[in-house]
């Protein structure tokens, strides 16, 4: 129970840091009604919603993961920080097919499977960001352009 108060304060901490971060977005004269700052405040809302539940209300008998779980999300995470940081010098294609093959062959250890999930999320994000969504993202490292 102390573990879940713990993270559960923890968590509200950065939510009420990420909602204060919100707060501070420029806005420009031209701007829908909502603004640009409504979406993240609402996530932070959200987030700290989600902590308020776990210190107000901690799980007693918490199952924590086997060595081998715990491995596997440490893992994921590993991945997905190196992720955040090979986009910028490797553009979106890339990276995001090496990412979503490495956790879809966690997930089911097939490789052919992996690979080719990797390949289709990856070019289906970016179509789905570049083209329906209109995000300036950079298909490949800027030394290929």
């Amino acid at each position: 129970m102390l573990g879940d108060r713990a993270l559960g304060l923890v968590s509200l901490m950065v939510a009420l840091a990420y909602i204060a971060s919100a707060t501070q977005i420029q806005t420009s004269f031209l701007q829908d009604p909502v603004g640009p700052k409504a979406f993240p405040i609402l996530i932070g809302v959200v987030a700290a919603l989600a902590s308020l539940v776990l210190i107000v209300k901690p799980d007693p008998t918490p199952d924590w993961p086997a060595g081998k779980t715990f491995l596997s999300l440490l893992f994921a995470v590993a991945v997905l920080v190196a992720y955040a940081f090979a986009l910028k010098p490797f553009g979106f294609l890339l990276p995001t097919a090496v990412t979503a093959a490495i956790l879809s062959y966690q997930i089911s250890p097939k490789p052919l499977a992996a690979i080719l999930s990797g390949l289709g999320l990856s070019i289906g994000l970016f179509v789905l960001f570049k083209y329906a969504l209109g995000l300036g993202l950079v298909p490949f490292p800027a030394a290929f352009s």
